[in-house]
């Protein structure tokens, strides 16, 4: 191993936060710097031999990328870029300006909004997802009671000082 490689998979040892990529580096370095077998390899991380053995030699077919999971196999994604855009910018429009009969969204409306709108329909949880992935938090609503009085902000401090008396 070239000391650029060994610096570099020290530094992604130090620097990555994915655990597993960590663990893969762990084992390279152990490999080559301190010269161990698989089955010592092992005993120090706690992973099955052969698991060792596939780790080491991904690295020296593919060096750093080989450390790297390979894209994973499974079922399309229901949730496309339109989608998640079109939810957010519906998110941020009042219910009622959309032609609908409330003034809030909850998970279940924007999920039922989107179903009509898009034609793909998707969880609450999945909704609640993307708006959490674009830093926007759906809370229960605060009812807030408001009054055309003028004076009401000050009868209303003097009625819970009157209370806490």
């Amino acid at each position: 191993m070239s000391s650029d490689e060994k610096a570099e998979l020290e530094t992604l040892y130090r620097q990555t936060k994915d655990v597993r990529i960590r663990e893969r580096t762990q084992i390279i370095l152990l490999a080559s710097e301190q010269e161990m077998t698989a089955p010592e390899i092992c005993r120090i991380v706690r992973r099955n031999d052969q698991t060792i053995r596939t780790w080491i030699k991904r690295f020296n077919a593919e060096g750093l990328a080989g450390l790297y999971d390979a894209p994973r196999s499974g079922a399309p994604r229901t949730v496309t870029t339109e989608y998640r855009e079109r939810l957010l910018v519906v998110v941020r429009q009042r219910p009622r300006s959309l032609d609908r009969p409330y003034s809030m969204w909850t998970l279940q409306r924007l999920a039922d909004f989107m179903a009509e709108e898009t034609g793909t329909r998707v969880s609450s949880t999945t909704v609640r997802r993307i708006l959490a992935d674009n830093d926007i938090v759906m809370s229960r609503p605060q009812h807030k009671i408001n009054s055309p009085d003028p004076e009401y902000e000050v009868k209303k401090r003097r009625s819970k000082a009157s209370e806490t008396t």
